[in-house]
């Protein structure tokens, strides 16, 4: 809960509130204690006016939260793991994040085959914006994640990156969650990326934001907010000073 308050102060417009562990390998919660660790928490920060999601795979959690008072749904196996889920954000006419998942967490590092991660990431959250839709989830509400980190490595995740722009460029809103994670730190000290510190992997991730930004991101995920702010605002300064090419003269 103070945590959530904190993170308002440094700058954080959404916070993304979770039960149970994201990170590849991670063994699952049970129902009852994800719905303990969540809805209470949901309440208070929702009854302070913050604006919540709600990071679960599944639907029972998330349509508790959303009475709680969370206004987005987080599903990082875009309905995959439980399909209900689509109908929860449905019903609710609540914007749901698709993210990029081929399996839960304890296999996730088992699927990092790819000929073209960009085209097949894209396709692949084609199918569940497709899925989306038919469950009644209106466009305005669908926000897709490419899924950084998740069954992938270092290498598939800097190809995500130079490509991100196609991600924007498909017509929904874009998230990108790249904060702290493993391929920057790798980066950052190859030989040794557990021993890199976090403000290192925050001035990796607020690098990550400005390139976000710059290609038409709706959000980002990150950890501490203050400095992604930061970054984006130089994004945003730059790109209102990009005036158009004025036409040369013709000559006389």
């Amino acid at each position: 809960m103070s945590h959530g308050l904190a993170l308002l102060e440094a700058g954080a417009d959404i916070l993304d509130v979770g039960g149970e562990s994201t990170r590849p390998g991670s063994v699952r919660v049970p129902e009852d204690e994800e719905l303990r660790r969540i809805v209470p928490v949901v309440r208070e920060l929702a009854r302070q006016g913050a604006v919540i999601s709600v990071d679960t795979m599944r639907a029972r959690v998330a349509s508790a939260a959303l009475d709680a008072g969370a206004q987005i749904l987080n599903d990082v196996s875009a309905g995959q793991s439980e399909p209900e889920m689509l109908e929860v954000a449905a019903a609710g006419s609540a914007p749901i994040v698709l993210m990029h998942w081929r399996g839960h967490l304890e296999r996730a590092s088992a699927t990092f085959e790819y000929e073209d991660v960009v085209a097949e990431v894209r396709s692949e959250l084609g199918v569940r914006i497709e899925a989306a839709q038919s469950a009644g989830v209106a466009d305005r509400d669908i926000i897709i994640d490419p899924g950084l980190g998740f069954s992938k490595n270092a290498e598939h995740n800097w190809q995500l990156m130079a490509g991100i722009e196609t991600f924007a460029q498909m017509g929904y809103r874009l998230l990108v969650a790249g904060s702290r994670k493993r391929f920057l730190a790798s980066l950052l000290d190859p030989d040794n990326p557990a021993g890199v510190d976090i403000a290192d992997r925050d001035a990796a991730t607020a690098a990550l934001s400005a390139v976000s930004a710059r290609a038409g991101a709706w959000a980002v995920r990150v950890h501490e907010p203050r400095s992604s702010r930061i970054a984006v605002q130089v994004v945003e300064a730059i790109a209102e000073c990009a005036a158009p090419q004025l036409p040369l003269p013709e000559a006389r």
